[in-house]
């Protein structure tokens, strides 16, 4: 099992982001800019810094993300009062159709994902992708902690 678990999950990732890419481009968004600004809808007003972080890509790359949805007019920056070389991150009231068009999109390759599991074995997967995750994430602090 370990030697096909790590792999048959990023390879089912690997596809789901595929399939969200080929199905986004009608709205003229890429997955990764999905992403973007997902993570903004939940915590409007980071700084690059801190969306590159959350991103889990080098503050270059997130700069060049938010300079795309700029000029797609889906986020604005914004001076950040405390310090005048930061600037915040903020969506723009063009940027919800977009969201809400993506998530119908994500909630439609989803539920594609998932045809033929029934409702327990939905939850069931979930449930393990969730202990996977939190397994991960104590694991991953512990062994920041211990290193220093």
């Amino acid at each position: 099992m370990t030697g096909n678990l790590g792999f048959l999950m990023s390879d089912v990732s690997r596809l789901m982001r595929r399939r969200f890419d080929e199905r986004a481009r009608t709205s003229g968004a890429t997955g990764a800019q999905w992403r973007t600004l997902k993570i903004l809808e939940r915590s409007e007003g980071l700084n690059q810094g801190q969306l590159a972080d959350m991103l889990e890509v080098e503050p270059i790359t997130a700069c060049r993300m938010i300079d795309r949805l700029e000029e797609a007019g889906l986020v604005e920056r914004r001076r950040d009062p405390a310090d005048r070389r930061a600037w915040r991150i903020f969506l723009t009231g063009k940027a919800r159709p977009v969201l809400t068009e993506l998530k119908d999109i994500a909630g439609g390759m989803i539920e594609e994902a998932l045809q033929g599991l029934s409702a327990r074995q939905r939850e069931e997967l979930i449930g393990s992708l969730n202990a996977i995750r939190a397994n991960m994430t104590h694991t991953h602090e512990g062994n920041e902690a211990a290193n220093g």
